[in-house]
Parts: C-alpha cells; sequence; structure tokens
C-alpha cells in the first residue's frame, strides 16, 4: 500500500513579531535579518498565554482531519515531532490523542528537532505499507519563543510559533511515500542544542553556531536529496517540488543552486513564519497546496536538518 498525504492542517498564532518590533528588542535592522535570512516576521505566542504545543498540535490536526475526511476514531496513530514539550513526559502526542478524542491511536513524540517531521513522515509510510495502520497523523507542534535568549541577535530573530499535521493514509503503491533516508551525526550535536530540561530550573535557552550549521546544513541536504532521488530511481532533473525545512533562505538558496533547481521548483514562506522547526514542512505544504502547486502525479521530495545533527529526506508521488 502507498502512504498518500490525504489532508494538511496548520495553526499558528495571531500574535506577529516583525524585524521592526525586533528593532527595539535587540541590537538588529530590518535590512540586517532580511539580508541574511529573508525572514520578514514570525508568529510569536503570547507571553500571558496558557497554550500548550498540544494545542496547536490539536488545532492543526483538526484541519487536517477535516480536508481528509476522517473522525478522531478512525486515526490509528499519532506522531508528534517537538522540541519544547507539554512535559517531560508523557508525550505531547498522548496529550493531543486526548484532546482529539482518538481513542484508538496509539501516540509518541519524535525528538529531532527541524528534522522531526521528515522522521514522522517516514515512519507513517512504513506503519502503513505494513498493514498496521490506515491512517497516521504527523505533526510538528512547536512553541519555541520560551526557549529563546531574546538577547542573542544571532538566534532570537529566526525562530517562530506554530504547528502542523498531515494525515498520511492509504493509497495506491505508485503513490505516495516511495522511498526516505534518513542520517544522524551525534559528533555535531554541540553546534545547536537546547540545554536544560522541561520544569528545570537550569538554562533552558537556546544555542546555535549559525555559520557551522549553515555550513553542515547545505551540505547534508544536497547530499541526502539526490541519494533519495537515485535510489528511487530518479534524477533531480525529475523532481517537480522540493519542500524543504524552511531555515533560511540563503540556505534554502544555495542548496537550489547545488541541485540545479529553478524558483519554481521551490516551496519558500520563511518570510512569513521564520523557522518553525517541524512545523516548518507541514506549514509548506500547506501553502504550496493552497496555491495550486501540488497536482495528482508530480513528484515531491520533503527534506529537513535539525540539531543531532539529524536529517532525512522522503520523496513522493503526489
Amino acid at each position: 500500500m502507498g502512504a498518500i498525504v490525504r489532508g494538511i492542517g496548520t495553526y499558528y498564532p495571531d500574535n506577529i513579531l516583525t524585524n521592526s518590533d525586533l528593532e527595539k528588542m535587540v541590537e538588529t535592522t530590518d535590512e540586517w535579518i532580511t539580508t541574511r535570512t529573508g525572514i520578514k516576521q514570525r508568529h510569536i505566542l503570547p507571553k500571558d498565554s496558557n497554550l500548550k504545543a498540544s494545542d496547536f498540535g490539536v488545532a492543526a490536526a483538526l484541519k487536517a482531519m477535516a480536508q481528509a475526511g476522517i473522525a478522531a476514531d478512525e486515526i490509528d496513530g499519532i506522531i508528534c515531532g517537538n522540541i519544547n514539550p507539554d512535559k517531560q513526559f508523557p508525550a505531547t502526542a498522548c496529550f493531543i490523542q486526548a484532546k482529539l478524542g482518538a481513542k484508538h491511536a496509539f501516540a509518541f513524540d519524535i525528538t529531532a528537532a527541524c528534522a522531526g517531521f521528515v522522521y514522522g513522515a517516514n515512519m507513517a509510510a512504513l506503519l502503513i505499507d505494513s498493514g498496521q495502520c490506515r491512517n497516521v497523523l504527523v505533526i510538528g507542534a512547536e512553541i519555541i519563543s520560551p526557549v529563546l535568549d531574546w538577547t542573542d541577535r544571532n538566534s532570537c530573530i529566526l525562530f517562530g510559533d506554530a504547528a502542523g499535521a498531515v494525515v498520511f493514509g492509504v493509497g495506491p503503491k505508485e503513490r505516495g511515500v516511495l522511498l526516505s533516508q534518513l542520517k544522524s551525526d551525534g559528533t555535531q550535536s554541540e553546534i545547536l542544542y537546547l540545554a536544560g530540561s522541561v520544569g528545570s530550573d537550569s538554562n533552558r535557552s537556546m544555542y546555535m553556531d549559525g555559520k557551522q550549521v549553515f555550513k553542515s546544513a547545505v551540505t547534508v541536504i544536497t547530499d541526502i536529496v539526490r541519494s533519495t532521488l537515485q535510489k528511487a530511481g530518479y534524477t533531480t532533473q525529475d523532481l517537480d517540488l522540493l519542500v524543504m525545512h524552511q531555515a533560511n533562505v540563503r540556505i534554502l538558496s544555495a542548496i537550489a543552486d547545488k541541485l540545479g533547481l529553478p524558483p519554481e521548483k521551490m516551496v519558500v514562506n520563511v518570510e512569513r513564519f521564520g523557522n518553525t522547526s517541524s512545523a516548518s514542512i507541514p506549514l509548506a505544504l500547506a501553502d504550496a497546496h493552497a496555491q495550486g502547486r501540488l497536482k495528482p502525479g508530480m513528484l515531491v521530495a520533503l527534506a529537513a536538518v535539525g540539531g543531532g545533527m539529524s536529517w532525512g529526506c522522503n520523496v513522493m508521488r503526489w
């Protein structure tokens, strides 16, 4: 069986933090941020809000389920990627399961940072292909703003809060996720990490070595997109659309150049949302779908890299 996308949903708070707002908070300018990242604004959860990552995930999941035309009791599994969970345990996915009333679903989290969605998509495809599941929700639910160092202009300008959800369901073998590859390199764990733990008094601010992350991201994503396509029997010339983790427009542009992909084969919305970690690919998919850029039969690749370092690619026939 093929694991096809049956529904896509997103959620993000109404509160918008623009580059002009950041100029009043930290030593930076709109021109500096835009030139180096391509980001113009990001959605940020207000400090007085009681919403949790699971609430974001539920809101996105309900939209994805409505588009897929399925009810909560038809969901067999919930896989959630996030870096700032509701609690250390149980999994944020378990809270989402309870709030949705998905009484037949198993639920677990993935801690692969920005690569969480491509890891989850691979797992969903394997579960469906094996016959164990018919409908799997893969969610990226990220509330990152509370763990940012708002005095560090190199990192606080990059991130936003959002959630994205995709219902993967049973389809014909020639469609859906055709092949995935996942990679990790723990020797690079110190270039991007979140210290401390949920509920602890320790410093939980994110640390990022921007230059090293940029260098690593361009190299590993270029390589894994090429190799995954090759293993699936295709080349980059066969690719109709690359939907990447939206980290930074310079990273996106550098990878497009190395792969020889023109702008019309890339999805870019980082200017509106910033880096939303595991939520960014479903956010980009939702935009591409709304714009009519995802058509049946298209060859689509999803790719992401995040802390770990962990990265991956899913090649799909839409």
